[in-house]
């Protein structure tokens, strides 16, 4: 189902003029004739979206686009990169180039040789919700002809949970920021604003975790209240599924102690927990983490709920447990590049005919997060910038 990330947000009040809106959306979804033919929803959004726009703008331009087409290796001759080798159903090809090539690709997610040598511990590449062919291909060949790099024990961090019987992790996204829940440690402490920008929950997780409490898994707790009223991973809300309870990925218990007792989580520290939690639902303000204190934490927020649309107490058994990964959107860490988007080499000089952009290139955000699209939006600028440079540049390859 295609939603956009209003249209979510608005899905969040649970007030009666909410559920309304929610129901609508619902019904829209369920009664398209042409959602039975397709693999995905027809109504398309996000990325998507976005991606259904570029293609149809190469395909009205005639622009051939390769399918199984892997590249292996870069052409250098007399220190310009002057092609390509691809491998194409078994055959290898190769291109020659006047203008250059431009790598924008993805990181490295599902490389774990390069995950444990160049990322913290403990790292894998079962957390992330990359897709399965980021193996880091671009940035090896990069390296290859003597290509910098940087930033590679960073990523777009993203707590996740692992459903067992899916393909991938699930995101947790929205179920951070509503009211009535708390992401602890084994100690049963907070560590982070669970409502704050997902990377930041992740090097918040990472942190506590190296001071040995245990945050890897961390869980992220909910009470009834927030069952019945809103979704959590692949649960709507209300309806719980019963395998997941056998299968052992929702935890649930009537008291505290019973749930931390299933989650290997200290009782008394998770029950001495809710309760200064439960204080700070009272009044509005969380004194430690400062949750629901700006616009961007109530976004996801319930409006519905006063004074703070972050904050509610977990006082309504049962309480239920799921647990929470360092799962990333992909890695960060790649190829340096400079303000055309020419890849640079160890000694800082740019890398003649190479450009990158996207996931194999060194992030522009540096170690922070500006904010939703700050990864497409740079790939897009910069593929746009290296495009614009590369055809005032022909390669020199006499």
């Amino acid at each position: 189902m295609m939603a956009t990330a209003y249209e979510a947000h608005l899905m969040m009040d649970t007030s009666l003029r909410g559920r309304l809106r929610a129901a609508k959306f619902f019904s829209l979804y369920f009664l398209n004739p042409a959602r039975s033919l397709a693999r995905t929803d027809t109504r398309l959004t996000l990325g998507n979206a976005l991606i259904g726009q570029l293609r149809l703008s190469l395909a009205k331009r005639n622009i051939p686009v390769w399918l199984n087409a892997a590249a292996r290796r870069l052409v250098v001759e007399n220190g310009c990169v002057v092609g390509l080798e691809v491998e194409q159903v078994g055959k290898m090809i190769r291109i020659q180039v006047r203008r250059g090539v431009i790598l924008a690709a993805g990181g490295f997610a599902h490389n774990k040789a390069m995950r444990e040598r160049y990322q913290r511990q403990p790292i894998t590449d079962a957390w992330t919700v990359a897709c399965p062919e980021e193996t880091g291909d671009a940035i090896q060949m990069g390296l290859e002809v003597g290509a910098a790099l940087d930033f590679m024990d960073d990523a777009w961090w993203m707590p996740t949970t692992m459903v067992p019987g899916e393909d991938m992790p699930n995101l947790i996204i929205v179920e951070r920021s509503l009211p009535g829940c708390i992401i602890v440690n084994a100690r049963g402490r907070r560590f982070t604003n669970e409502a704050a920008p997902y990377i930041d929950v992740v090097k918040d997780q990472y942190a506590s975790h190296s001071q040995g409490c245990g945050a890897i898994p961390a869980y992220l707790i909910v009470d009834g209240r927030f069952r019945r009223r809103y979704p959590l991973s692949p649960m709507l809300p209300m309806f719980t599924p019963r395998k997941y309870l056998l299968n052992g990925y929702l935890k649930v218990a009537d008291t505290l102690e019973g749930l931390a007792g299933k989650c290997g989580i200290d009782p008394q520290g998770l029950v001495a927990e809710v309760k200064k939690f439960n204080q700070y639902a009272a009044t509005g303000r969380d004194m430690e983490f400062k949750r629901g204190d700006n616009a961007i934490d109530r976004y996801y927020g319930d409006p519905s709920v006063k004074p703070n649309p972050c904050l509610g107490p977990l006082d309504k058994p049962p309480y239920y447990a799921v647990e929470l990964w360092p799962g990333d959107l992909g890695t960060k860490g790649g190829l340096v590049t400079d303000a055309h988007a020419r890849v640079l080499c160890q000694d800082g000089s740019p890398m003649a005919g190479l450009y990158a952009t996207g996931n194999c290139s060194a992030s522009v955000m540096g170690n922070t997060y500006a904010g939703a699209g700050a990864t497409i939006g740079p790939s897009m600028v910069f593929g746009y910038i290296a495009a614009l440079h590369a055809a005032r540049n022909q390669v020199d390859i006499e």
